[in-house]
């Protein structure tokens, strides 16, 4: 009977070879732990999922090269630590060093995967997404560590939730403080201009016009960023809903996938059944010659007692 170290080594085996053999490596390894009698190991083997090919790529980075795996780890942590308090500057220099490390990762995924033969183009955006998430989430790193990843996974930002807030150029708070701000320098400079000589009028007029387009703009950038606000709340929706759809279909592929080796095992059965038959009618034929040979061997054995007997001296 197989160990739970055997088990594990062939786990790690399926999920290493390319996705389109999976399936098939799955039913004959639950096959053979059935017929070793090991239903722990046929139970766990059976839960096993086809990991789809962005996923397979990211598993064979975590299985054949862990140390960087590990260094992506680290710098995750490194990075959680290092954001509260950052100003754009250090924020900027972190989300280079951030891209580096996943296109450096990404590279080294595309060679180990090169040469396999997966029915298509590698999917690396999905497998960047995933190492980009495994950066950003201890979660998703621990997923990646195992090496059984079944699909690719994504994240909507970058540092803890819920992250510190980050302000780009100004908020709400600041902004209506600089409305009221620029409202009390026009009122200003209205009175001002009543009370100044004519010569200074000018220049107040002009600053006055300049205090409102400073302020028309800091409008038009509120209005810019609640609409990109809600833009990116609509798009994080709809890759939600997608993210959903797709895991549904994935869950259905893999129903099918179950089905199809449930399929392939009865069809084995059947045909080992159908043998037996075979043989045990060929065993019933025989059986029924032999009787049949025995009955005549009873008639003629008893023909001749009786003969005999018919023709006894005594």
């Amino acid at each position: 009977m197989p160990t739970a170290h055997d088990v594990d080594e062939l786990i790690r085996r399926m999920y290493e070879a390319p996705p389109d053999s999976f399936v098939a490596a799955r039913a004959a390894a639950v096959a053979q732990a059935r017929e070793a009698g090991d239903r722990a190991a046929t139970k766990r083997l059976a839960a096993l999922r086809k990991p789809t090919v962005a996923a397979w790529v990211v598993n064979l980075l975590a299985l054949r090269r862990p140390d960087l795996i590990d260094e992506l780890v680290e710098l995750s942590t490194a990075l959680r630590d290092a954001q509260r308090g950052l100003d754009g500057a250090q924020l900027r220099q972190l989300s280079a060093q951030r891209r580096q490390v996943v296109s450096a990762l990404v590279a080294q995924a595309r060679e180990l995967a090169s040469g396999a033969s997966v029915g298509g183009k590698l999917p690396l955006a999905e497998v960047e997404a995933t190492l980009t998430a495994a950066l950003a989430e201890p979660d998703i790193a621990a997923q990646v560590r195992t090496g059984r990843l079944v699909r690719a996974v994504s994240y909507a930002g970058f540092g803890e939730v819920p992250r510190p807030r980050l302000r780009l150029v100004t908020d709400e708070v600041d902004a209506d403080a600089a409305d009221d701000e620029g409202a009390a320098d026009d009122e200003g400079a209205d009175v001002a201009a009543e009370a100044a000589p004519d010569g200074t009028v000018s220049d107040i007029r002009i600053r006055a016009a300049e205090q409102r387009r400073r302020r028309e703009f800091q409008e038009r950038h509120r209005a810019l960023a609640r609409e990109l606000s809600a833009a990116q709340a609509a798009e994080s929706r709809a890759d939600q809903q997608l993210e959903r759809a797709e895991s549904a279909e994935r869950d259905a592929g893999h129903t099918v996938e179950d089905l199809d080796a449930e399929l392939a095992e009865l069809e084995r059965r059947r045909a080992e059944a159908q043998a037996d038959v075979a043989r045990r009618k060929s065993a019933r034929r025989d059986a029924e010659r032999e009787a049949a040979a025995a009955r005549r061997r009873v008639g003629d054995a008893q023909a001749a007692l009786e003969d005999l007997e018919a023709h006894d001296p005594g």
